[in-house]
């Protein structure tokens, strides 16, 4: 990791000066760099030590970096990681014009790689991002919501940048079809397993622990997994409370929303729902040889049903 910071920092390198200052705020700010770090452990699962991986990894937390830029305008948001936003800070245009220097700088970075399934995996996954960001729009305040077109949200939106990671470092070594597909099947439902309890620790956990507003998604409209689970579990009256929160958020009692939510056995359930996911992607390792690496990933997505921020 430390040598994909690196090249991070020698990437970021530019001539206008506000485009360092908020590249340097972002990626400052830390996070889990969760991407870079599945792309380096497939890697070494893998047996590949080619450095093109530092740069591979790089590239992904660049595209990250650039959606998360982008929807925190989109979103409205004003707090991540325990910290203003680009955005709150900058402004929208300087977030939204950065964000698009990231993704144009990932891209001349792919091409450095000059292995053109990578540039094809990567092109597929950005679209597939935007198309989930859209879509995700496209839901906003609806009450109907089905798990379905949730799961396929966040498995667009979020998941689908986990899943180029892993088939990346699969397709840098040179691994088989069957490998690929089996990196690829891990990633995407570590993903999911991710957004799945990040979407639970909107109304389970504490603003100082998630370093976000508790209840932001709420707010900005999004129904997640507890919210559908919770409609479908609640009686007539709380059904109809939940509604009118999804449908018009601004006027909605957040502590009375988070106790049917409770009342309901949501959070139990989506963490239910996060765990199979999880495990799903603990099997999906099957094929890949027994090493540190390997259980690593195995470990990586056994934690994530304690997450807790």
């Amino acid at each position: 990791m430390a040598a994909v910071d690196r090249v991070i920092a020698a990437k970021l390198s530019t001539g206008v000066p506000l485009v360092g200052q908020v590249c340097e705020y972002i990626i400052s700010a830390g996070g889990k760099r969760l991407r870079p770090a599945l792309l380096l452990l497939v890697s070494g699962a893998l047996g590949h030590v080619h450095e093109n991986r530092y740069t591979l990894a790089a590239v992904v937390e660049f595209i990250h970096t650039a959606t998360l830029l982008h929807d925190d305008v989109v979103d409205e948001s004003t707090l991540r990681r325990g910290r203003d936003t680009a955005n709150e800070l900058f402004g929208n245009a300087a977030s939204v014009l950065v964000g698009d220097f990231l993704y144009s700088r990932a891209f001349q970075m792919m091409v450095e790689v000059g292995h053109m399934r990578v540039m094809e995996v990567l092109a597929e996954a950005t679209n597939v991002i935007a198309e989930g960001e859209v879509q995700q729009l496209v839901n906003m305040r609806d009450a109907g919501l089905t798990e379905a077109s949730y799961l396929h949200v966040i498995r667009s939106k979020t998941a689908k940048l986990f899943e180029a990671s892993a088939r990346l470092a699969a397709i840098a070594s040179g691994q088989t079809p069957a490998i690929e597909a089996a990196c690829a099947n891990y990633g995407q439902a570590l993903g999911t397993a991710f957004q799945v309890i990040d979407d639970v620790l909107d109304y389970e956990g504490s603003s100082g622990s998630l370093g976000k507003n508790l209840g932001d998604d709420l707010r900005e409209g999004k129904v997640t997994l507890p919210m559908i689970h919770a409609l479908q579990q609640a009686n007539e009256e709380q059904r109809l409370l939940l509604k009118a929160a999804i449908e018009e958020p601004l006027k909605a009692n957040l502590d009375d929303v988070l106790a049917v939510i409770r009342q309901t056995g949501a959070i139990e359930s989506s963490r239910s729902a996060a765990w199979q996911e999880a495990q799903r992607a603990i099997d999906a390792l099957t094929p890949l040889p027994d090493n540190h690496f390997k259980t690593g990933l195995i470990e990586l997505a056994a934690s994530l049903q304690g997450r807790q921020a």
